[in-house]
């Protein structure tokens, strides 16, 4: 039996299949986080296709079908180093349609007299190194020497290594938690097409600097905030914000065209954040993932969060089980976008809120138990 068959046994279609897979790049770029091993949890959710797809993990997806077909599939979009004002870039990473990498995340840069900052490290070798060379032709041979990482996910910390001698800052929460996922980073990162090469050497570096909030960089004629916005996504959230040129880097506060990733988070206190962002005199919004937009795709991605709360709430109010309601929910034009199977994750954070029982950590019995008994609904509505 393939893998393919064997997942639509399990009462997976082959839509599904793709999109799932597709997610297993996130569960590499997320491997070194603190509270290591959801990904192994989440495999069960993730079956393998051919890995003679352009990525390994990553099967292009252009001519499958969507998954609620009254609603378009999700764009693409290019890797690119882009100036969106005087010494001032984004580090946009390729995803969508063709593209799914769902731990592709973007990173932000700025100029200085001499020097560079750069907002988040990226999450794999051959990423981050391209992101620094790019850094580097565009700015004259320009030493990167701060790097500010907005929280602790493996897929914005772990490129960190390659930064060095810079000096790397954080939010306390953030340290804590990069500190707690060095005993257990592997010694070499695994050779992956696009990735690595297989020849690094591994090494988690953990920011050295942290601050609470507030913290304001004068650098090329800009001023550039870091602010802190947690507890959203996860517990030591920063995001970047520049108000003179109405530009605020978002980090995970902002998933574009993906559906956001609740491992780590408080659902009500990201909407609470998200809320604000719309209030605050912005034009331009580089997200975690998903290409460069505005308030428009921002608001989008908080009604997720409202459409899912409400639907939760009801489901919960019905003593129906976290797994249960993840696959009784439908996001109508959600399901189309990058990451539908963040459903599962996202519902049992939500049902921790209204038990009064969440905490920072991933809730792993909760979510060992969702990814249960959404596939044995799943293969019960295949069966029937």
């Amino acid at each position: 039996m393939t893998d393919e068959q064997k997942s639509a046994a399990d009462g997976l279609t082959r839509r599904e299949v793709m999109m799932r897979t597709a997610w297993a790049g996130l569960g590499a770029a997320s491997a070194l986080m603190a509270a290591g091993g959801v990904e192994k949890l989440l495999g069960q959710i993730q079956p393998r296709v051919d890995e003679s797809s352009p990525r390994i993990g990553w099967p292009s997806v252009e001519k499958l079908p969507p998954i609620d077909d009254r609603y378009p599939i999700m764009p693409s979009w290019n890797t690119e180093l882009r100036q969106l004002a005087p010494n001032v870039y984004v580090y946009q990473q390729q995803g969508g349609t063709g593209h799914l990498n769902a731990g592709i995340s973007n990173a932000g840069l700025f100029v200085g007299e001499g020097s560079l900052l750069a907002f988040d490290a990226l999450g794999f070798p051959l990423q981050t190194k391209a992101f620094i060379a790019a850094a580097k032709q565009a700015t004259g041979g320009k030493p990167i020497t701060q790097l500010i990482n907005s929280h602790h996910h493996g897929d914005h910390v772990a490129g960190n290594q390659f930064f060095l001698p810079a000096q790397i800052l954080s939010h306390p929460y953030c340290r804590q938690e990069v500190l707690k996922a060095v005993p257990n980073t592997p010694a070499s990162w695994p050779k992956q097409e696009g990735l690595a090469d297989g020849t690094e050497a591994r090494k988690l570096a953990p920011p050295t600097v942290t601050f609470e909030d507030n913290l304001i960089y004068h650098i090329g004629g800009n001023d550039v905030e870091f602010r802190f916005v947690g507890p959203a996504h996860t517990w030591g959230d920063m995001v970047a914000y520049l108000p003179k040129q109405k530009i605020l880097f978002a980090a995970d506060l902002a998933f574009f065209h993906l559906v956001p990733y609740c491992h780590n988070s408080y659902v009500s206190k990201w909407m609470e954040s998200i809320d604000k962002v719309m209030k605050m005199d912005v034009d331009v919004i580089v997200p975690g993932h998903g290409p460069v937009g505005g308030k428009k795709d921002l608001a989008e991605a908080g009604e997720y969060f409202r459409f899912l709360k409400a639907e939760a709430k009801k489901r919960y109010d019905a003593k129906m089980s976290a797994g249960a309601a993840a696959a009784d929910i439908k996001m109508g034009k959600y399901d189309n976008w990058m990451g539908p199977e963040r459903i599962l994750m996202n519902t049992v954070r939500l049902y921790d809120e209204f038990k009064g029982t969440l905490t920072p950590d991933i809730d792993m019995e909760g979510t060992k138990q969702a990814i249960l008994e959404y596939n044995a609904i799943k293969a019960g509505k295949k069966s029937a």
